[in-house]
């Protein structure tokens, strides 16, 4: 039987690029304030859609109008978890590389918003 030199290389090139990645500097998560001024200092779109991900919790307040520890919240909370690749790749495909403009970034929000907490079309 021949030795699987090959799958040996490729299986510790995929192992190395693993342990460089992990111990490689995370960026720093982005700041709300950075948000304020786009059109002097834009955002990549990936940096706008991270952060409007970690607003998940706030939008499950309003959307159930339940506070955060009730079995409602954390129910929308994990269903939302569950949507983000799928609202992610939308964004993506739906929205240019940079956020330049205050606009474009409601939209992306609106639409962020709308893919991870949808809600009916009924008013209360």
């Amino acid at each position: 039987m021949k030795f699987p030199t090959v799958t040996v290389v490729l299986v510790s090139a995929a192992l190395l690029f693993v342990l460089w990645e992990q111990t490689r500097k995370q960026p720093e998560p982005i700041d709300a304030s950075r948000l304020t001024n786009l059109r002097a200092n834009p955002v990549e779109l990936s940096s706008a859609v991270d952060w409007i991900f970690t607003q998940l919790p706030g939008f499950c307040v309003d959307a159930t109008g339940e506070r955060e520890g009730t079995k409602a919240h954390a129910d929308c909370v994990s269903k939302g978890e569950a949507r983000t690749s799928t609202c992610r790749r939308m964004l993506f495909d739906r929205f240019p590389g940079v956020v330049a403009s205050e606009a474009v970034f409601r939209d992306v929000s609106l639409t962020a918003m709308e893919c991870l907490v949808p809600r009916s079309g009924l008013v209360k």
